[in-house]
């Protein structure tokens, strides 16, 4: 969902942010606007089928002499027997492009997937990176939405497609008091949405908790701040938020559940991403 127009917000767990009566809501559900932010990362399919364990077996052959010979694995007392050499994983579903935009320093990545580019259902799913392993899930797929007319590579304010890219994730806030995320959190009366969605579902809800998406913002501020760096016609304020049964403005929204996993999951020290387009745009 593309957010709100609110004009002062003080940050903090207990900071009460003045809700403006003209609240213009800009990239979620129904309401508003949406942003696209230029922190850029990569993308993977979220939903996609993950295989167990990437691993290719190298067999170790030896020279021919003793135990703990040259010639096999290396590593005294192998010689001539089988030994694994573990090929890190990669995220299923993206392609080179994708991952080159995910930085060597990102350990975490929210991949939001999209059956096709002018689907508003999409799926999620949370993934980490081990220094051994690669990339491995670390949640079930959650069912979530997008933008009434999917997605594009070049988001505009009021196109109604969510904009295809890796974007940084820094902030989160919401209506409810934080559940305990290690995000810097915003609470305020402010993130409080009603009205109806684009199939006559309420909104009312949909902003209890919230993470923005790092696209025209400036991170490091509160979801509610209304700077756009690209400018207005851009789009902004484009959030993961609380679903409401209905496809969005701009933004992604998973269950409120699924809200509160994501927050307690998400770890700045992680540098965390979010991965997000068609499974087309995302497989380049």
């Amino acid at each position: 969902m593309s957010v709100c127009s609110v004009r002062t917000v003080r940050r903090g767990p207990l900071a009460a942010v003045l809700l403006t009566a003209g609240l213009l809501l800009t990239g979620c559900g129904g309401v508003g606007d949406d942003t696209r932010t230029a922190d850029k990362a990569g993308s993977a399919p979220g939903g996609t089928a993950v295989s167990d364990k990437d691993s290719v077996s190298a067999e170790s052959r030896s020279g021919g002499g003793g135990s703990g010979g040259a010639g096999g694995s290396g590593i005294p007392g192998l010689a001539g027997a089988g030994a694994r050499a573990v090929v890190p994983q990669e995220i299923p579903g993206l392609g080179r492009r994708t991952r080159a935009e995910i930085s060597p320093e990102t350990t975490q990545a929210v991949v939001v997937t999209g059956a096709d580019r002018d689907s508003n259902e999409s799926s999620v799913l949370v993934y980490e990176r081990d220094p051994v392993n690669g990339w491995v899930p670390v949640t079930a797929v959650w069912p979530s939405h997008n933008a009434l007319r999917g997605w594009t590579d070049d988001h505009d304010q009021g196109d109604l497609r969510s904009p295809i890219g890796v974007f940084t994730l820094t902030d989160a806030g919401g209506r409810l008091p934080d559940p305990g995320t290690k995000l810097p959190y915003d609470e305020g009366p402010a993130f409080t949405v009603s009205g109806e969605g684009f199939e006559g579902e309420p909104l009312e809800g949909s902003f209890d908790y919230v993470v923005a998406i790092n696209y025209n913002r400036v991170p490091g501020t509160s979801p509610l701040d209304w700077t756009r760096p690209l400018g207005m016609e851009k789009g902004g304020g484009i959030w993961i938020h609380v679903d409401h049964g209905g496809p969005t403005q701009a933004c992604v929204s998973v269950p409120q559940e699924r809200m509160e996993e994501l927050l307690h999951i998400l770890d700045p020290a992680k540098r965390p991403v979010v991965v997000m387009g068609d499974e087309e745009s995302l497989s380049h």
